[in-house]
């Protein structure tokens, strides 16, 4: 079992910054690639940005310039360096990790969430 927990929320006015982390515990052989997605109110879940585990990361042509994901191995923690925030980023950001367990395939895993509001 693998658990993933995100720290990092709050409340931030607009232009202000946040930087969200995810930290993995359990019995795995590795992480593969790590992922943040968000859900604002009455929204679907999006996806915000990804990070292999060489550290190659993509972006939702949207956030591209403001948001920077990156990930420390050893740690087995995915970071998410929010700037520039703005009030339409307000949403519940979750986490996301590929995990390869010695003898079954690839598993998806989610975190609970973090909850960031912006404030105009």
């Amino acid at each position: 079992q693998v658990q993933l927990v995100e720290s990092g929320g709050g409340l931030v006015q607009a232009g202000g910054s946040l930087r969200l982390s995810c930290a993995a515990s359990g019995s795995f052989l590795r992480i593969d690639d790590m992922a943040w997605y968000r859900q604002a109110p009455g929204k679907e879940r999006e996806l915000v940005a990804t990070i292999t585990r060489g550290g190659s990361a993509t972006y939702a042509d949207s956030l591209k310039g403001r948001f920077t994901i990156s990930r420390e191995n050893p740690k087995k923690t995915v970071y998410l360096q929010m700037n520039s925030l703005k009030p339409e980023d307000t949403a519940v950001y979750y986490c996301n990790a590929i995990v390869q367990h010695l003898a079954v395939a690839s598993v998806h895993y989610w975190g609970k969430g973090t909850l960031v509001t912006v404030s105009s």
